[in-house]
């Protein structure tokens, strides 16, 4: 059974700041839990892919039932659900969600010893709101709330909702050989497990035409159906209903050619399709002085960090190991044979779904100069040289983004590509395997299975706000405890260092500051700065 880790860590692989302050890590415990408990994760696993047309977001359900001692419960699970639906007949199915999360917070309240016996209170539409009814209704919510509230001062919870990151880190565990190690240990079923709640996500996120969306909420797309089929097929999945519709989605729409621009790059970084069919992301550009406006360093941080694993994998054209499996996918994702395809044509189609807006002509031209002239220019002796020292550079900043964000990386995006670009530099160097640890960082288990999130949470932005809410209440004495934590989590999570040399690297000033999530990410921003320390300063 799978267990939820706050704060941990350890480990020679693993680096922190602060002693792994709200790090949320999934974990597989082979001992963990009862065969009541596994059996009820099991049937909200069941319940979620029955209804995920309905419903596509999960409850987080399967933290929820972590929250509190196993060992303490002053009646079981089942005797719960019998009373309340002899209490609840009329709509007890309808509720049986609800019921699952109120008994679970229900345990926990009692053993931290918060209020839990306030009464439900409903009101009619001509009932008149008293101050009474409305502490109340607050005081139920915040006792409730704070039952959530993990041991280290912040509310652990799902932040994922993009569909493309799960793949890209698919592909980078394959690089490294870790799902190859897990298909073939058959017998342990400690190992056959992550991939059935990894595969379990990927079905549950379809949509009902077959396809899949660049988000949860979202209609089917190119990027987002390409990449979770070739996730599913590369996890050892073969023909079945669900890939006939995936894959009669995709054909239907133009084919993996019309997939838009990080797609393209990340199949030809799998061996699914020609670097040639991309457009030019030259990594010389690096190279230019930094005076100049087009220097990538003047660019947004996520654009430019995420743009310069890209161009170091462009001016390679890494592709990994091609494989049976690879060939096969290759005839599966094209209308016509692979090697029959035009790749110049490709290299500026995109499929209607994922056009959100038509280029520019003054883009038209800088693409056609870049792939026309500038591209074939820079591989030609002795100007070819150049490149070898534009790759360089681009590793040493590659490098220096792993180490002073403890390999988290500023987004799961970069994190993914910072990898495959360690492991195309040297498959056993230590770097990689200091990035392999900080995966599960990114890594969720609900009911809906294992998915990827689009941070490593948001740890210190939620709970400046979460404090705030509390204090906004007149109700701070009676949830005391809850505030202390919280605020030693805001004091401990503070970044207290400059990174060494950063202005080389582009960087500002972090001493001082607070990020989205935790230290170890190291990445400042100014808004949670703010917030943070409107709550240090202004609450306690």
């Amino acid at each position: 059974m799978w267990r939820l880790k706050v704060s941990e860590g350890g480990g020679p692989w693993l680096r922190s700041v602060n002693n792994f302050l709200g790090r949320a890590v999934w974990e597989f415990d082979p001992d963990y839990g009862t065969p009541e408990e596994r059996a009820e994760v099991e049937r909200v696993r069941r319940e979620f892919t029955d209804r995920r047309f309905e419903k596509k977001e999960s409850q987080d359900l399967l933290m929820r039932m972590q929250i509190y001692d196993l060992k303490i419960k002053k009646f079981s699970w089942t005797q719960y659900l019998d009373y309340n639906y002899e209490n609840n007949k009329s709509n007890y199915s309808i509720h049986r969600k609800i019921l699952t999360m109120d008994y679970y917070l229900l345990q926990y309240a009692k053993v931290k010893h918060l209020q839990v016996d306030l009464p439900a209170i409903k009101l009619a539409d001509s009932a008149q709101v008293t101050e009474e009814t409305l502490l109340t209704s607050l005081r139920r919510c915040l006792s409730q709330h704070s039952a959530l509230q993990a041991h280290d001062g912040h509310w652990a919870g799902d932040f994922s909702g993009i569909l493309f990151i799960m793949p890209i880190l698919n592909i980078d565990m394959r690089f490294v050989a870790i799902f190859t190690t897990i298909r073939h240990a058959k017998f342990d079923s400690s190992y056959l497990l992550p991939i059935v709640f990894i595969l379990n996500v990927h079905y549950c996120l379809m949509n009902e035409d077959g396809g899949w969306g660049t988000q949860v909420l979202g209609p089917s797309t190119m990027f987002g159906s390409c990449l979770n089929y070739v996730t599913l097929r590369l996890l050892g999945e073969v023909e079945n209903d669900a890939l006939t519709k995936g894959r009669a989605w995709i054909l239907l729409r133009g084919s993996a050619t019309a997939i838009p621009q990080w797609g393209k790059i990340w199949l030809s970084v799998v061996g699914l399709y020609e670097w040639s069919g991309n457009n030019s992301i030259i990594p010389e550009l690096w190279l230019v002085p930094h005076f100049l406006p087009i220097h990538p360093g003047r660019f947004w941080c996520f654009c430019r960090l995420v743009y310069m694993p890209m161009s170091y994998l462009y001016g390679k054209k890494f592709v990994g190991p091609i494989t049976p499996t690879i060939v096969a996918i290759r005839e599966e994702l094209y209308s016509v044979s692979y090697s029959e395809i035009d790749w110049n044509k490709a290299r500026d189609t995109c499929a209607k779904e994922d056009l959100r807006y038509p280029r520019s002509l003054l883009q038209n031209v800088i693409w056609t100069c870049l792939n026309k002239f500038v591209e074939p220019v820079l591989n030609c002796w002795p100007i070819n040289k150049l490149r070898d020292t534009a790759l360089k550079n681009l590793m040493k900043h590659i490098h220096y983004e792993d180490e002073s964000t403890k390999y988290i990386g500023v987004c799961p995006i970069n994190k993914a590509l910072d990898m495959i670009c360690c492991w195309s530099e040297d498959p056993n160097s230590d770097a990689l395997k200091l990035h392999l640890p900080r995966i599960y960082d990114y890594l969720w288990l609900a009911e809906d299975g294992m998915k990827a999130q689009v941070y490593d949470g948001c740890q210190s932005w939620e709970l400046a706000f979460i404090v705030q809410a509390y204090c906004s209440t007149d109700l701070v004495n009676e949830f005391g405890p809850t505030l202390r934590k919280a605020h030693e989590f805001i004091k401990s999570s503070q970044v207290l260092e400059n990174h060494p040399n950063s202005e080389a690297y582009y960087r500002h000033r972090s001493k001082g500051s607070w990020t989205l999530s935790t230290a170890d990410n190291g990445w400042s921003v100014s808004d949670c700065t703010a917030e943070a320390l409107k709550v240090k300063t202004s609450y306690f």
